[in-house]
């Protein structure tokens, strides 16, 4: 969930680190730290609050001086954020003295940290913190004994739970030793130089070349060398890989927000995502991913999807995409549920998990415990060489770009385009005739287009939403394969406005959510043409004689719902199973121009972070 920079090479450190901090503001924000190691020994300032105020703190103190260090943007999981609670953390009485002069930064929960604790307590050690990384930089001074490499690979091996480190000593001011088990943690490969961070986003400005680490792995970096080891120090050699995207698709490019921007990218997004997937000539979709496994797929019994929030809305539409397209008994679940239920899997299941960073910590336990249990395992992950893309049997790449906005838009839009190539591809091992699939691929590769008209509303929708945006609850409803859609637009309403929004099948209202109806309330429809089409308008009249004020995402000609809403934003007619793709973005919309007229963070609401790498 937090950023971690880290750098050691020929250049001053602090440019390098403070631009790394803000480029991974999105995983975390609630405070901010650095330290660098220089000819003045060991320097640290922290802060509550954005990267912006530890910035500014450093413009005020004379300049750290150093081309050795260490930088953090946390997202609270303990202790509240303050001054104190920020990374990075040292092993002294104070932050500047005592001790080997250690400091450390940690993306992860260090589960075990109050028995360490106590144990640390009653050698003498001092903590200044309520955090867990303090804990964990303390065990490695109380274990280092000259050399920091061996104290960090001794101290993670007394260590449960997730963890991606870094960690400089005074002691030894050239090298630089991180770590990972659970959490990201990738590092890049320079010129006499590397850059370590969360995520390439923090590491595309200075290198295309880069390596990520693999759990339980250790890196000792000087200036110009590395060497990666197991915690028990056996030798490994990583894969040095170029980085899949430019800096400039993680520049803003004129657009106030990313999370705009990135709305405004899916039509483009699905574009690549399904470069090279369908045979126009032969009508067949080419998934090489999966491909190898055509067989088991076709014989599955039952498909499950796993994911979280978005990515689970995503899995949820899938369910009716593999039914109706490759007519295999098909369910999602949330992640963070199936590990602990005892799931039963039986011969030919197939586990898929959704993902956006491939890093989700949920979605990777429940993964781990499905092959435990014998599933062939897939993945549906953006980015490359995630730990899910690594640990799947096999998979497909969303190739959306990348994203920067705490609320996914794009991402979902790319798996559900994945989703659908893979029902016709094994639904047209099974059961669909080739003119069936090639008329869906026909009209999947016309939905760029398409999204493009429905990102055109934006204005529109602007002005409705500036009609209700003061109203604190929201209805958000829809059935059959837009009922998720209406999930993701509740979802998406809560996370960056603040608003309390609650998504449900329409039918359902009925069954007591229909109490909290009232005069002016909004009630958001997902009402396209489809085969509950006719449901919809029913439900529509109940909320509208109960005072309701209805919203629609309607198809294009429709001639009878105008009369029945307040606002309406038209879509292009599309088959059933696709309409989700094109439904979900007047309501990335609302929510977005909702936030922005309520004067909110958008790309970092409060709270949240992009990547849930912690249980």
């Amino acid at each position: 969930m937090c950023g971690i920079v880290a750098y050691i090479g020929r250049k001053p450190a602090v440019p390098i680190l403070l631009e790394g901090l803000k480029r991974l503001e999105y995983r975390g924000y609630d405070s901010a730290g650095i330290a660098v190691l220089g000819q003045c020994g060991l320097s640290v300032v922290k802060a509550l609050g954005r990267v912006r105020r530890l910035e500014s703190l450093l413009e005020e103190r004379p300049p750290l001086a150093g081309s050795l260090g260490i930088a953090h943007t946390r997202w609270a999981t303990h202790g509240e954020p303050s001054d104190r609670n920020a990374h990075p953390h040292t092993d002294g009485p104070t932050e500047d003295a005592g001790g080997h002069g250690i400091a450390l930064i940690h993306n992860g929960i260090i589960e075990n940290h109050a028995s360490l604790k106590r144990y640390l307590l009653e050698k003498g050690h001092v903590f200044r913190s309520e955090t867990d990384t303090e804990v964990l930089v303390h065990l490695v001074s109380e274990l280092y004994q000259g050399d920091i490499e061996n104290a960090v690979r001794s101290a993670l091996r007394e260590v449960t739970g997730a963890y991606a480190i870094a960690v400089l000593c005074e002691e030894e001011p050239d090298r630089l030793v991180v770590a990972r088990k659970g959490s990201p943690l990738m590092v890049g490969v320079g010129k006499d130089e590397y850059i370590v961070a969360s995520d390439s986003s923090a590491i595309v400005a200075h290198t295309t070349q880069a390596f990520t680490l693999d759990d339980y792995t250790v890196a000792t970096l000087t200036r110009d060398s590395f060497r990666t080891t197991t915690l028990d120090n056996v030798p490994i050699t990583p894969e040095i890989r170029e980085l899949e995207f430019s800096l400039e698709q993680i520049e803003l490019g004129g657009f106030e927000h990313f999370m705009l921007k990135e709305i405004a990218e899916q039509p483009h997004a699905l574009r690549q995502c399904l470069k090279g997937r369908i045979d126009t000539r032969e009508g067949q979709v080419v998934l090489g991913g999966v491909s190898q496994y055509a067989r088991e797929l076709v014989r599955a019994r039952r498909i499950v999807f796993l994911g979280q929030g978005t990515a689970l809305h995503a899995g949820m539409i899938s369910e009716y995409i593999i039914e109706d397209l490759a007519k295999i008994p098909a369910e999602y679940d949330f992640a963070s549920e199936f590990r602990y239920r005892n799931p039963l899997v039986e011969e030919g299941t197939i586990v898929v998990a959704i993902s956006q960073s491939g890093e989700t910590a949920d979605t990777l336990a429940a993964l781990r415990e499905a092959k435990a249990r014998g599933a062939l395992a897939l993945g549906i992950v953006n980015v490359v060489g995630s730990s899910i893309a690594r640990e799947t049997d096999a998979g497909v790449y969303l190739r959306v770009g990348p994203e920067i906005g705490v609320a996914s838009t794009k991402a979902f839009v790319g798996q559900l385009a994945v989703a659908t190539l893979l029902g016709a591809f094994i639904g047209r091992r099974r059961f669909l005739s080739q003119d069936v699939v090639s008329r869906l691929l026909d009209e999947l590769q016309a939905m760029p287009d398409r999204l493009e008209q429905a990102v055109a509303l934006s204005d529109h929708i602007r002005e409705a939403a500036a009609r209700y945006v003061d109203r604190e609850n929201w209805l958000f409803l829809g059935r059959g394969c837009n009922y998720p859609v209406a999930l993701e637009g509740a979802l998406k309403l809560k996370e960056i406005s603040y608003i309390h929004a609650e998504g449900m099948p329409a039918a359902e209202m009925k069954h007591g959510p229909i109490a909290l109806i009232d005069e002016g309330m909004p009630v958001v429809f997902v009402a396209t043409h489809n085969s509950q089409y006719e449901k919809v308008l029913s439900n529509i009249e109940e909320v509208r004689s109960r005072g309701g004020h209805v919203i629609a995402v309607a198809t294009e000609g429709d001639t009878h719902l105008p009369s029945l809403c307040e606002e309406i934003f038209f879509v292009p007619d599309v088959p059933e199973q696709l309409q989700p793709m094109l439904t979900v973005v007047p309501l990335q919309l609302l929510a977005y121009h909702a936030a922005v007229l309520r004067g909110k963070d958008v790309d970092k609401p409060r709270n949240l972070a992009k990547s849930v790498t912690v249980e």
